[in-house]
């Protein structure tokens, strides 16, 4: 999520490493799903130790959802193309959809059983691509996906108003919400298949052969209701959580079943302080962009690129290897702080 939020300059990325325009799908669009698969799979165990005071438990499932929801409502109000304009202030965002999502498997995985989980994902896949195509929306009619003529876009407009990224649309919105939801509870199946295998080598294996079978279900699906991840709509969801459900199944059979753990340390420091590292590198990032040089005209963060990497790589690699070395380079930053953090057991969590 650090590498593809900062890179040197949103002017030239490498396409894997940018969002697909509308329809379609880049490794960049992988990354928000994924996060959200790895939170579902998380969540039962989490809220484990709770379980005894469920009263406790409720509590802290809210408060935790309040502050995620507020941490995102300021990075709204850093992002660099932010106008401080009540009347207009971005609602949504990606930390408010992740306080939502957690929210709502929270209550999932305590109060119903896998097969109502399971149940709930298909009903909620389905029932979003019923409405998407069937629903009609005043002034464009019925199973349009454009910006601003689909169904998501319009229920974000009549309840959100103008408190959107796009003006009128916004890819974190609230219908696009509940598919987001099955993509946790995809984590939550393939954490819960994992954890209760009495053969981890066999399932392990399984698992990568069913992940792949769902993102192929993904790309067919895709044939009648376009792979779209400011929709989310359900082909994506399958797309990502197949793509998901496959790379737990490899990092299962690595790091539990084969025993290799020696390179997984940078990835279980930056995910032991995730929201903390993610939060503070985009807030550091944002703050960089926003601030003004008045007398050269520019912002600090294009000074550092252009100082560092764009004067020197842009003219004999191009200027979007500059960008990603920017990224790169800012990311192994604060995946070394992680590290560090990590190596002393210093955990900043809510």
């Amino acid at each position: 999520m650090i590498l593809v939020s900062t890179p040197g300059t949103w002017d030239a990325v490498y396409w894997p490493l940018d969002h697909a325009p509308w329809n379609g799908w880049t490794l960049a669009d992988l990354v928000f799903p994924f996060f959200l698969f790895a939170m579902g799979a998380a969540v039962p165990v989490a809220l484990a130790r709770r379980r005894r005071t469920p009263k406790h438990l409720w509590r802290h499932v809210f408060r935790r959802a309040l502050v995620l929801f507020g941490i995102g409502l300021a990075l709204n109000a850093l992002d660099p193309s932010a106008h401080l304009v009540l009347s207009t202030f971005r609602i949504p965002g990606v930390l408010q959809r992740i306080a939502l999502v957690y929210v709502a498997v929270a209550w999932l995985t305590e109060r119903t059983s896998p097969r109502t989980q399971f149940i709930v994902a298909v009903v909620a896949l389905l029932g979003y691509w019923a409405a998407m195509m069937l629903i009609p929306v005043p002034g464009f009619g019925p199973g349009v996906l454009t910006e601003d003529g689909n169904l998501a876009a319009f229920v974000d407009r009549a309840l959100l108003g103008n408190h959107l990224v796009h003006g009128t649309w916004d890819s974190e919105g609230l219908l696009s919400t509940i598919p987001s939801i099955v993509s946790a509870l995809a984590g939550v199946m393939a954490g819960r298949w994992l954890m209760q295998s009495p053969r981890p080598h066999h399932d392990s294996v399984w698992l990568f052969l069913v992940g792949l079978g769902v993102a192929a279900m993904g790309l067919l699906w895709d044939r009648v209701f376009p792979i779209n991840k400011n929709l989310w709509t359900s082909s994506f969801v399958l797309l990502s959580g197949g793509l998901a459900m496959s790379t737990l199944a490899l990092c299962h059979w690595l790091l539990d079943v084969q025993g290799w753990r020696g390179w997984s340390t940078p990835f279980a420091a930056l995910g032991r302080n995730a929201l903390a590292t993610y939060v503070l590198s985009l807030g550091i990032d944002n703050l960089f962009t926003r601030w003004d040089l008045a007398q050269r005209g520019t912002s600090l963060k294009w000074e550092v690129y252009w100082f560092a990497f764009g004067s020197r790589l842009a003219n004999c690699c191009r200027v979007e290897t500059a960008s990603l070395a920017y990224a790169i380079v800012y990311t192994a930053i604060w995946t070394a702080l992680a590290t560090v953090a990590y190596r002393r057991h210093v955990f900043i969590g809510i």
